[in-house]
């Protein structure tokens, strides 16, 4: 019993030095908004017609002008390895020169380092061929993650070190410094008096 009663008398203490801090110093911080799952999911949306396009006015001409097979389910497929190349392809070259696929432009989104440097062919590898084969593989569910964490990151943003914010918006963050005021005791162990 006496243990429960301590420990009470602890947090009341320190309650109260808590609640003795004195603000110092505020400051207001812009940071750019993160992008959230829904304009991220229309963004890709519109990638995936842009690939679209492609595969239905390139590659199916090509593959019919030269009377080669489209329908042939296996992975390994002429039609399928090269649809695979241009989607992957897409993705990382788009990210890696513009920051950016059609998709994230037409919404006003952009994918950048967490530290703000720019994105290394290292950085964008991992992030849109491995992370999107990581993410693609089980029903797309691993996208979802966007919804629920804090940053609004998906699994490939979290394996590269990235994420995805908008162009235009910014977040306002205040920030305060808290001091500690000065007992009279303190005052006098400083010989200010």
């Amino acid at each position: 019993m006496s243990e429960y009663v301590q420990s009470q008398e602890n947090n009341v203490q320190s309650n109260q030095s808590e609640s003795q801090q004195i603000l110092v110093n505020h400051t207001e911080q812009y940071v750019s908004k993160a992008a959230g799952f829904w304009i991220r999911f229309w963004a890709y949306t519109v990638d995936l017609l842009v690939l679209a396009s492609i595969g239905m006015l390139l590659i199916k001409p090509i593959f019919r002008l030269f009377s080669l097979d489209i329908n042939n389910p296996s992975w390994y497929a002429p039609f399928a390895v090269i649809t695979a190349t241009i989607f992957y392809g897409y993705f990382i070259v788009m990210t890696k020169l513009c920051n950016q696929t059609v998709g994230k432009m037409i919404f006003g989104i952009r994918v950048i380092s967490k530290d703000g440097a720019k994105l290394k062919w290292s950085t964008v590898l991992f992030r849109e061929w491995i992370g999107r084969i990581i993410s693609v593989i089980p029903f797309n569910i691993p996208y979802l993650v966007v919804a629920f964490t804090p940053r609004k990151q998906a699994i490939h943003d979290f394996i590269a070190d990235t994420k995805v914010i908008h162009e235009g918006a910014y977040d306002k963050k205040q920030k305060g410094f808290y001091e500690k005021p000065n007992t009279a005791k303190e005052l006098q162990e400083q010989n200010v008096f």
